[in-house]
């Protein structure tokens, strides 16, 4: 004979699994189990039993209200999940679908510049290391034998901070000086990287990017120097490029050079255009960083990467690399 107890607890089986939504299992839940739910009213007929029939009684309906919890608990999370798979199916997107109206961004024309140097003198072997922007006076003029009151520093004059103590470095030359101290010969490195002098007008930057050079070893002689941009400058055109080495002076190098190159004008006619500065290391920068100046030698070299990005792309005015013009920008997408 099937016991009252059971009865409820198949019927409530039924209508929780009958339940289409959370509300409507919700409303079952307080029909069930609230405070005058049909589980909850067979509990307070305890007070009315005694002794062994009050025990049985109430294991019986614990039992079924357990029974009932349960399976009210697991058609939640059933209905729950359905709910989820439903939003998730509704919500879906199309990852495959194209993009619509978004433009493609694109590298800076000095970014690619700067990209295109390191890369051409990496495969002649050089090494791109960076340093720091703001300098001390040691490194970026007195390890270069620039001492202070020499008239190279108002060639160079700069933007200075902390009350003189620190500066903004006017050449990439520090950080041959600090990887000169941090290591022995051989030094094969190229240092790229953002410079800053007093100067403006339509070649010239208060803030400019340079990639300068440095050679270090035994033997290394002005003939190294001269193969090695000969053969940057014509890969980095990409044609054949007639280069000249004219005297001249920079306080860290011994013989120093100008280097120019054979330039055929919009009109046609040609004529030498000025590249950039190298030489031979002067012992008193081995000697500011603990190098044998009998055993080593060495040579330098530093281009300004707008001048070579200005003739690369034919930009005749290195003001419009920093106007964020997007008509100019786009050109190099």
């Amino acid at each position: 004979m099937t016991h009252p107890h059971d009865e409820l607890l198949d019927k409530a089986k039924a209508d929780i699994a009958a339940a289409g939504d959370l509300r409507s299992l919700e409303a079952l839940r307080v029909e069930l189990l609230g405070k005058k739910g049909r589980v909850t009213e067979l509990l307070k007929q305890l007070s009315t039993l005694e002794g062994y029939e009050r025990k049985a009684f109430g294991e019986r309906v614990n039992k079924l209200k357990s029974a009932v919890a349960d399976a009210i608990d697991a058609r939640s999370s059933a209905l729950q999940e359905h709910e989820l798979q439903q939003r998730l199916s509704a919500e879906a997107i199309d990852v495959s679908l194209p993009g619509r109206g978004e433009d493609t961004g694109g590298i800076h024309p000095i970014t690619r510049t700067i990209d295109r140097i390191c890369t051409l003198f990496g495969e002649l072997g050089f090494e791109t290391v960076e340093g720091p922007e703001i300098e001390d006076d040691f490194h970026n003029f007195n390890a270069l034998n620039i001492p202070e009151a020499h008239p190279a520093r108002a060639m160079q004059d700069t933007f200075y901070v902390m009350n003189g103590a620190r500066l903004l470095r006017t050449h990439t030359s520090p950080v041959q000086i600090r990887t000169m101290q941090s290591r022995q010969p051989p030094i094969r490195i190229i240092c790229p990287g953002r410079v800053y002098r007093c100067d403006s007008d339509r070649t010239h930057s208060p803030m400019f990017h340079q990639v300068e050079g440095l050679y270090v070893a035994e033997k290394v002689t002005f003939a190294d120097l001269k193969y090695d941009l000969q053969s940057f400058l014509s890969r980095f055109f990409e044609r054949d490029v007639e280069a000249l080495f004219r005297p001249s002076y920079f306080p860290f190098v011994e013989p120093g050079a100008d280097v120019h190159m054979r330039w055929t004008q919009a009109d046609g006619s040609q004529r030498w255009l000025e590249l950039l500065g190298c030489g031979m290391v002067h012992p008193k920068v081995f000697e500011a960083v603990g190098i044998d100046p009998e055993r080593y030698t060495g040579y330098a070299f530093g281009m300004g990467v707008e001048r070579m990005a200005m003739l690369r792309y034919g930009v005749d005015d290195l003001r419009l690399f920093f106007d964020n013009d997007l008509r100019f920008l786009e050109q190099f997408r």
